[in-house]
């Protein structure tokens, strides 16, 4: 009796352990408030938004240790609206992150699915718009190089480093999964990063192939995915370069991207003021300035200037659309997980878009102004989970 009672114990031991070397979490950000705009299509606008500054979502995070340094690992994410309950992406329910992959603490990891590209992993953390601070109101215009996560790549494979000494670099590729059709709508990025005490420096590249006569909405990104949405071309490249460093309480940032979109497909549309001809060449250059500092451990405030130039080629005309963009921001923490915010955001654009017509004030998340210039103002609760 004795001999099979000690047997029951350590094979529940054993039980027990196997169990706690595996684990699921669920995690997420609820963002919600009240958000005022001096001029959307010629008219103020109150309204109450959803992810304003953060974008809100769950997701499902899990690991298995494999034994020896590696991890097998998942990870199911979704973006919802928060005042209507729907999905960002239409008919897909997890349409952030869809991955499984293996993680090694000496080599890295491997993962395959629905992913972010380098460009979000490497320069997004130094952006304001990025993970780092988390202020979508002050992504660059219509979030032209992806700083802000608008969309992410399908069918990846993705490599990233392990951290040798804060060296981290990486890669990724999206496939057509298009049959005699290999490029169209396929997608590649790769970045690295160096982090050494309070400095941060980061570069990375994304392209995205499309066929001009041929849509393959199974390939790696699709017109329904976030800003593809209002801008896909037969070519479009973005890379950049970033850099932060902290002092004491203070963080300061600086970052450039550049974003070339050559032979619009669907013909960008700029809110609802004008659509950019098909056939168009849309470049684009940010110049960023960001910093942070935290008044005490509760309060902190953050500020952030961007200045985009544009230029626009084609056979509808040229252009040189400009924005200048200014955000401040104050935030302060009820608790580790819960905070409240206030923010005022301005734009003034200047310049055309060739025959299109003139430009227009479009700050991130809101519908365009009818004029150059757009004030915004948001209050707002945020909880992460």
């Amino acid at each position: 009796m004795k001999k099979t009672l000690i047997i029951a114990g350590v094979m529940g031991a054993f039980a027990i352990n196997a169990h706690a070397q595996s684990s699921v979490t669920l995690y997420g950000t609820l963002d919600a408030g009240l958000v005022y705009a001096n001029n959307e299509g010629g008219h103020n606008n109150w309204q109450q938004g959803s992810g304003s500054v953060s974008d809100t979502y769950f997701g499902l995070r899990g690991s298995e240790d494999l034994g020896g340094g590696l991890h097998a690992i998942f990870t199911l994410e979704s973006g919802f609206n928060l005042n209507s309950g729907k999905f960002t992406e239409s008919n897909t329910l997890f349409n952030r992150q869809a991955f499984v992959g293996l993680q090694s603490d000496q080599y890295g990891t491997l993962t395959l699915g629905r992913q972010y590209d380098s460009v979000v992993d490497y320069l997004g953390p130094l952006s304001e718009a990025g993970s780092g601070y988390g202020n979508n109101l002050a992504a660059h215009p219509f979030d032209n190089d992806n700083l802000d996560n608008s969309f992410s790549i399908k069918n990846a494979v993705k490599y990233q480093s392990a951290n040798y000494a804060g060296f981290r670099f990486g890669g990724l590729y999206g496939f057509s999964n298009d049959a005699g059709q290999f490029s169209n709508n396929r997608a590649w990025s790769a970045g690295a990063s160096y982090n050494n005490g309070p400095l941060n420096v980061a570069a990375a590249y994304l392209q995205l192939n499309n066929s001009l006569t041929n849509a393959n909405t199974g390939g790696a990104t699709s017109p329904g995915d976030g800003n593809n949405a209002n801008l896909t071309a037969a070519l479009q490249r973005t890379y950049g370069v970033g850099a932060n460093y902290a002092y004491g309480p203070a963080t300061v940032g600086l970052l450039y991207t550049h974003t070339q979109d050559n032979n619009v497909i669907a013909g960008a549309q700029n809110g609802t003021a004008f659509t950019i001809p098909t056939g168009m060449n849309l470049h684009l250059d940010n110049y960023e300035i960001n910093g942070k500092y935290a008044l005490t451990p509760a309060l902190s405030l953050a500020a952030a200037y961007t200045f985009t130039d544009g230029r626009v080629t084609g056979s509808q005309g040229t252009g040189d659309p400009k924005w200048h963009t200014v955000s401040l921001q104050a935030d302060y923490s009820l608790s580790k997980r819960t905070d409240v915010y206030v923010e005022g955001v301005y734009q003034h654009a200047s310049g055309e878009f060739g025959d299109a017509g003139s430009n227009v004030a479009m700050i991130n998340t809101l519908s365009p102004s009818s004029t150059a210039n757009q004030v915004a103002a948001t209050v707002g609760l945020r909880h992460r989970f």
